[in-house]
């Protein structure tokens, strides 16, 4: 399939997915969509890579969904919010949660409505010092969606959630990061090396025990102590059984370097 609003690579490992509409600031479609599913596909081909990275092009992460193609009549009333998110939306925010590898939002520049929530849906958001995180919906009075009112109070809290969202107002980088809702806010000149480091890293890294450590945290919003603890030994079972944590353990005791390779 040959792609017109993203752009896919992948290479040592690290896949590259860019939002391309830079002329409408990379706001989502329904082709965007159709594109974005099918990139899934090429990603969860085994082997195919140990890390992916999703970003935007241009002076934008996302501005979220394009309003102007989905009511194309102009009308309010015939644009139906709840089927754009379960046909567009949520099948492939679940696959990116679902994924067994780091999931990497590198946020260039604005994250509005949708497309904050699908950065704030990865396992690690890097932003640039000039972007900013906007939940836009009541701006239109609607709801966070795309995961929003899943991950907000999770991250920040109920106080700070429903601030972020009943103000609609901009939230800066640097402040995102202040508050634990995203990793980490570098310069702007540094932001792309650094996301290489990041994004390098964790592709020669234990791949298999990064997939193992997204089912641990994310089962935890949902268990109580005792079962998290049970599945903490379930996972370290099959954690300690993976050659990578032989190898591990034999670089260790070697004092070298370890070579990882996901299994």
């Amino acid at each position: 399939m040959s792609y017109q609003t993203i752009l896919w690579d992948i290479r040592d490992g690290v896949a590259t997915l860019t939002f391309h509409r830079p002329d409408r600031l990379n706001a989502f479609t329904q082709e965007m969509h159709r594109e974005i599913r099918d990139a899934m596909d090429r990603v969860e081909e085994p082997g195919a890579a140990r890390v992916l990275v999703i970003t935007g092009s241009g002076r934008a992460f996302s501005a979220g969904q394009d309003l102007e193609e989905a009511s194309a009549s102009g009308r309010a009333a015939d644009f139906d919010a709840a089927s754009t998110l379960e046909v567009n939306y949520n099948p492939w925010l679940k696959r990116l949660r679902a994924l067994p590898m780091p999931v990497i939002a590198a946020v260039n520049g604005v994250a509005a409505g949708a497309a904050a929530n699908v950065a704030l849906g990865c396992d690690l958001v890097v932003a640039t010092r000039s972007a900013t995180f906007l939940q836009a919906f009541a701006r239109i009075a609607l709801i966070p969606d795309a995961g929003g009112t899943y991950v907000l109070p999770r991250l920040v809290g109920m106080a700070r959630a429903m601030g972020l969202a009943m103000g609609a107002e901009p939230l800066p980088a640097e402040q995102a990061a202040q508050w634990g809702l995203i990793w980490k806010c570098v310069d702007d000149d540094k932001f792309a090396d650094e996301v290489s480091r990041l994004a390098n890293g964790l592709a020669a890294g234990p791949t298999g025990a990064y997939a193992l450590i997204k089912q641990a945290m994310y089962a935890s919003a949902d268990n109580d102590h005792a079962t998290q603890l049970a599945l903490e030994a379930t996972l370290q079972k099959r954690a300690g059984a993976s050659g990578d944590f032989a190898e591990g353990v034999a670089a260790f005791l070697e004092k070298r370097r370890p070579v990882f390779r996901g299994r």
